[in-house]
């Protein structure tokens, strides 16, 4: 078992259903020319009401009008495949898109990485349905032969040659994926099943038919390997939803804004990388888009936090017309490098990181309301410290004691009220700015335990005037 082919089979139907924000109504998606509709897919709820592939939609109204329709469009399958192949890169580097609405990757080193089998293909089924893609999940020991049981099995996982073979032998001929002409002849020799086919003298088939017909079968059997191309993820994410209405409201913009921030963090596990920084368009039809940018102080792929950053954002514009689409594009995607944690954690589970608690602060309140604290090269307390960006860490100088609470103005400490731990240590600085000063500081510890930071002038009596405290 090396290979593992997952077949979606309602590809176009479900990414249709997953832009919607109510999935459960009756959708049928739609194909031919102007004069002429015809149904291709239609969901659960719409085959309830008696709509069926192949109908008319003359037909279709004439039963029942309760019903949405779509375009069934060829390209957009072939959009959401690329989008799979990009998923199913974070758990393989060899996958393949070769066949259509398929995915094959090979899995012998993933298997180290996620577990055994069992574990894996549960994993891969419960990140699908979040996705909101149907699916059928067959493992092989070769590609071919994973592609070809996967048209009659789900679920199906065969560990060597000798159960392939078992596996392969009932197969009907019209599963094997042969050419047409070529299973039409088998067929019309009375022959219905791969085990059949096999048993037939490798010469005789080699006369009465092309040489493809023996590179399938030996492909499936795993005896010649099957030539793959394998799927590079692009550098750039670029997704779109047309809404079916217009909207105004940024509360109706919620649901296909999480659909694309959690279709931008499975592309961003595929590629093992973040994004810093990405737009979201706001196309309003014949009027210029709307540009929403959310940038981020590092790379993150967090869904929720990406949502939570986007939202915070859209809530912050006035939107000007009707929303007919929503568009993100994402092209500064660095490498992504996961917090580090300690082993024993005690942080509450609902307490935030520093990193998502400061992103949802710049994403609500702005970007210039969240800073940082930095010092400078200033002896004077109230002049060693300075605002900065608020990804740099605040490191203190080495070996220098300062208050991290500055009053705004020094306060007279009471006699008896406090004790001195240390001092006087003497600043005299600022002669060249005008702002000198000459103080002798004491550290003072009050009679609740608590330190604070206070200086007399050089040469002056009376109380202490205490300027900060520390934490």
């Amino acid at each position: 078992m090396r290979w593992v082919c997952i077949v979606f089979p309602q590809l176009a139907l479900d990414a249709a259903l997953r832009q919607r924000p109510e999935p459960q109504e009756p959708l049928a998606l739609l194909s031919g020319t102007a004069q002429r509709r015809v149904i291709q897919a239609v969901n659960g709820a719409a085959r309830e009401l008696g709509l069926y592939p192949g109908q008319s939609l003359t037909a279709a109204h004439a039963m029942t009008k309760a019903f949405a329709s779509a375009e069934y469009d060829v390209d957009e399958i072939e959009h959401w495949q690329q989008f799979l192949a990009a998923w199913a890169y974070r758990f393989s580097s060899q996958v393949s898109v070769r066949y259509p609405r398929t995915l094959l990757f090979e899995i012998v080193s993933s298997l180290g990485l996620f577990g055994p089998w069992p574990a894996f293909e549960a994993r891969l089924r419960a990140e699908l349905a979040a996705l909101g893609f149907r699916h059928r999940i067959v493992a092989a020991p070769n590609p071919a032969a994973a592609r070809v049981l996967a048209n009659a099995y789900d679920g199906l996982a065969v560990a060597d040659d000798g159960a392939l073979r078992q596996a392969l032998g009932p197969m009907p001929l019209d599963r094997l994926g042969l050419e047409p002409q070529a299973a039409t002849a088998l067929s019309r020799m009375g022959l219905r099943s791969f085990e059949q086919v096999r048993a037939l003298p490798r010469a005789t088939l080699a006369r009465r038919f092309e040489a493809g017909l023996l590179k399938q079968l030996d492909a499936l059997l795993g005896e010649r390997p099957l030539a793959l191309a394998f799927y590079q993820p692009p550098d750039r994410f670029d997704l779109r939803i047309e809404l079916n209405f217009d909207v105004q409201s940024h509360q109706a913009l919620l649901f296909p804004l999480r659909r694309l921030t959690g279709d931008l963090a499975a592309f961003l596990c595929g590629r093992d990388s973040g994004v810093q920084r990405f737009d979201l368009h706001l196309e309003h039809g014949e009027l210029a888009d709307t540009l929403v940018k959310v940038g981020l102080l590092s790379a993150e792929r967090d869904p929720a936090m990406l949502f939570e950053l986007a939202r915070g954002r859209l809530e912050q514009i006035q939107v000007p017309a009707p929303v007919r689409s929503l568009r993100l594009v994402a092209e500064d995607l660095p490498s992504f490098v996961p917090e580090r944690r300690e082993l024993f954690d005690e942080r509450p589970q609902q307490s935030l990181p520093w990193e998502q608690l400061r992103e949802r602060l710049r994403a609500r309140l702005g970007d210039e309301a969240v800073v940082s604290l930095g010092f400078q090269a200033d002896h004077r307390p109230e002049c060693s410290w300075q605002l900065g960006a608020a990804h740099q860490p605040c490191v203190a100088i080495p070996g220098l004691l300062r208050p991290g609470w500055l009053l705004q103005e020094a306060l007279p400490v009471a006699e008896g009220s406090a004790r001195i731990l240390m001092g006087p240590e003497r600043i005299e600085s600022g002669w060249w700015d005008g702002a000198d000063v000459r103080r002798d500081y004491y550290l003072i510890e009050t009679r609740s335990g608590q330190q604070g930071w206070a200086y007399r002038a050089v040469g002056a009596g009376g109380p202490l005037l205490l300027q900060g405290w520390f934490a």
